[in-house]
């Protein structure tokens, strides 16, 4: 009885193992694969301490099964009765199958948690590798943004070998061998038999492809880098010299030239100078192009051919000179004014209001003056003019791409150099390649002067860029102006004054260029050459206007924005104004004002300022204006006249929720500004409309209005602008701004 209670204990706990290692089985089949691999680290961990203890169960149950049947052979050896002897043979039997069973079992659980296992290490083998290989291609990836951020070509030889040390800097020998353990991990990983091997060899195969595009384009761009630079070098030594020939034209002396020696001097140094011509450009830039074609992008063709015209129009000027030194050689000339090699601009000035061309000098062409004396001043003047702009900027702006002078660089200057020259070398290249050219063509018929300045009017709208440019320019230089790199670059030019009057002199240049058309026009006696001469003068003179009102935008302060992004200034002028609201409380206060706010109103193509003229009670002063509103053209109408006042308008904004009162100082003013504002509001209404052409304008405006002549001094003030003034410290609060706050609508920057 108790041999049978023993064996049905016995089996009643291999039926209980069973169970368990069923249950156990059934969880890890179940059991989701997390995405992080300490989540897998955890569960084979757990999975592994549950085996070994299931395992422990096991062998303490075999153990005992193996107990009771050893005590079971033992009864029988003592037993004499064969049925009894039988019955316990039966009974051996029945352990030795819940043994075999239990083995059976253990052996299919020990393999099932072997491939469970198996599984959940390639698992985490794979999130691992996985994490190293976008971790590897996220390094490559930003290594070839880094590569592709190196441009293939520099505009100069100091930029594309700065492309060049750039491009070295790049660490790619350590990233390309991390990546190739990777690669080598994945391949290790392949040769085990893992369950994800397409996706790794996948992954290698990206790795290996990301290497190769890197050093192929590595490898390119230093090859075209070099390239690039051996050409830059060509094409700024060709510069160099044309430099060079324009500084060698300009500081010629034309007293010298009165004598056969002098003469004869003046030519051999040309002729030398010519011999040093580049040959890389003296035939033909084609076969530069064609040497260099693996590596030529539309800006070095541009680059290869302004250099190719500029070197033809340096030895075109040197031809020209040498023809008049010949002709100087074999003629007796009489003295004419010295001119000085490099003469500052109040000497241009005083040649410029002398009376170079007085009849005292004789009466030769269409002209009361000796035409070659005329031609030659003329064309030296302009002469002149190319080498200010040329010293400015090989001295500056040239100098500030030498790594030497790099440590003496204000920071605040960083990716900011062409602000502060703004388009100078625009003005440079069209004084030396153009219209120096036109004016040399002037030398034996000085009539045609007047024709030169018409042909070219349009290209003159540099200098209103240039102006447009100068408050900014300013703001940086007033950051950087004592910085120990322009005290340098002053010392080495020799210039008594600093950059910042360097970059005023296009300004100030403008102004002589009509004094020597009216001093043209004062004793030309030809009619056709005088309608010329007018018509020349009275471009220039619109042209003054266009940058006088650029040079009263730059003394706007406190707008919060860039006056750039408004459009060109339109009109500029002094007004008084009356504001009223739509608001109760706002027209309350109003309605305590009766004396007006001074104003300064520029009219853009965008946009309306309102400003207050400050003088700061200084004669000596160049006057500023305060920033006080803007208003968007687009949301601007007009009432053309106002009871009371003819010289009175209204500006109403945002459907007349604020209506400004504008009282200008004559009714000629006033007319003058309707017309500008219908027209911006015309050009407004056509770009809100798609470009249709409709003038709804036209409710708030007369049909027409007449025009005035212009009758302002437009130069007045041009010669003394840009003063050093601080203007930081000045406020903006007395009583007239205060009683009623202004509409601040910004356009969007």
């Amino acid at each position: 009885m108790i041999r049978l209670q023993a064996i049905e204990t016995f089996a009643v706990t291999v039926k209980e193992i069973a169970q368990v290692l069923q249950g156990f089985g059934s969880e890890l089949s179940d059991t989701e694969l997390p995405d992080e691999a300490s989540t897998i680290e955890f569960l084979l961990h757990s999975h592994t301490h549950r085996y070994r203890q299931m395992k422990d169960d096991i062998r303490k149950v075999l153990k005992e099964g193996r107990l009771l049947l050893t005590n079971l052979e033992t009864v029988k050896a003592s037993k004499r009765d064969v049925e009894e002897e039988r019955d316990i043979g039966g009974d051996m039997d029945t352990v030795q199958r819940l043994l075999g069973q239990l083995r059976d079992m253990e052996e299919a659980f020990d393999g099932f948690f072997e491939k469970h296992h198996l599984k959940l290490q390639q698992y985490l083998q794979l999130l691992q590798y996985e994490l190293s290989f976008h971790q590897m291609e996220e390094v490559l990836k930003r290594l070839s943004d880094q590569e592709r951020a190196v441009g293939f070509v520099g505009s100069t030889v100091v930029q594309t070998e700065q492309l060049l040390r750039d491009l070295e800097v790049l660490d790619t020998q350590e990233e390309m061998a991390r990546a190739q353990m990777v690669i080598l991990h994945g391949h290790q990983l392949a040769a085990n038999h893992h369950y994800a091997l397409a996706l790794i060899v996948q992954r290698c195969n990206e790795l290996r492809h990301l290497c190769d595009v890197i050093t192929t384009a590595m490898r390119a761009k230093r090859a075209s880098l070099t390239r690039a630079r051996d050409l830059l070098r060509r094409l700024e030594g060709a510069l160099r010299w044309c430099d060079e020939g324009a500084y060698l034209l300009a500081s010629q002396m034309v007293d010298k030239f009165q004598t056969k020696e002098g003469a004869q001097e003046a030519l051999q140094i040309l002729n030398t100078h010519q011999e040093r011509a580049p040959s890389a450009l003296k035939n033909s830039q084609g076969i530069l192009s064609l040497e260099f074609e693996a590596i030529l992008t539309p800006q070095l063709q541009s680059q290869i051919s302004m250099v190719t015209e500029k070197l033809n129009m340096v030895q075109s000027m040197i031809r020209n000179r040498e023809q008049c030194l010949r002709k100087l050689a074999d003629m007796q000339v009489r003295p004419v004014q010295l001119v000085a090699p490099r003469p500052e601009l109040d000497q241009i000035s005083q040649r410029c209001k002398s009376p170079l061309f007085s009849p005292k000098h004789g009466m030769t062409s269409h002209f009361s003056t000796d035409s070659h004396v005329c031609a030659v001043i003329i064309s030296h003047m302009f002469v002149v003019v190319v080498l200010f702009s040329l010293s400015t900027l090989q001295g500056y702006r040239a100098e500030m791409e030498d790594p030497a002078m790099s440590d003496l660089l204000p920071s605040a200057l960083d990716s900011q150099k062409d602000l502060l020259f703004g388009n100078m070398p625009e003005i440079y290249q069209f004084h030396s390649r153009v219209f120096l050219q036109d004016l040399q063509g002037c030398l034996e018929t000085p009539e045609m002067v007047g024709s030169c300045f018409l042909q070219r009017k349009e290209k003159f709208q540099v200098y209103e860029r240039y102006c447009q440019n100068k408050p900014r320019s300013e703001l940086l230089w007033r950051r950087c102006c004592d910085s120990p790199f322009f005290q340098e670059c002053q010392k080495k030019l020799d210039h008594k004054l600093g950059l910042d009057s360097y970059l005023l002199k296009p300004v100030q240049r403008l102004t002589k260029y009509q004094l020597l058309l009216k001093e043209l026009l004062k004793h030309c006696t030809e009619d056709r050459y005088r309608c010329e001469l007018q018509e020349a003068l009275d471009s220039m003179l619109k042209l003054l206007k266009s940058v006088n009102d650029s040079m009263h935008q730059i003394a706007i302060t406190g707008y919060p924005g860039d006056l750039g992004q408004l459009g060109r200034v339109v009109l500029q002028g002094g007004f008084s104004v009356w504001i009223s609201h739509k608001r109760a409380a706002v027209r309350m206060k109003e309605m305590a004002r009766f004396k007006p706010m001074q104003r300064h109103l520029f009219l853009y193509d965008h946009a309306l300022l309102f400003c207050k003229r400050r003088d700061d009670d200084n004669p000596d002063r160049t006057p500023f204006y305060s920033f006080k509103s803007c208003l968007r053209m687009s949301a601007v109408g007009v009432t053309e006249n106002v009871k009371g006042d003819v010289r009175k308008f209204e500006l109403w904004y945002s459907g007349r929720e604020v209506v400004y009162m504008v009282q200008a100082p004559t009714l000629e003013v006033k007319v003058t500004w309707l017309t500008e504002i219908r027209k911006v509001l015309s050009n407004q209404l056509k770009l809100r409309q798609g470009h249709k052409i409709v003038d709804r304008s036209a409710a708030f405006l007369p049909a027409a209005w007449p025009v005035p002549a212009h009758s302002v001094a437009i130069c007045e003030g041009l010669e003394d602008w840009g003063a050093a003034t601080d203007f930081s410290n000045i406020s903006d609060s007395d009583e007239e701004d205060q009683p009623a706050p202004l509409v601040r609508v910004l356009l969007p920057l």
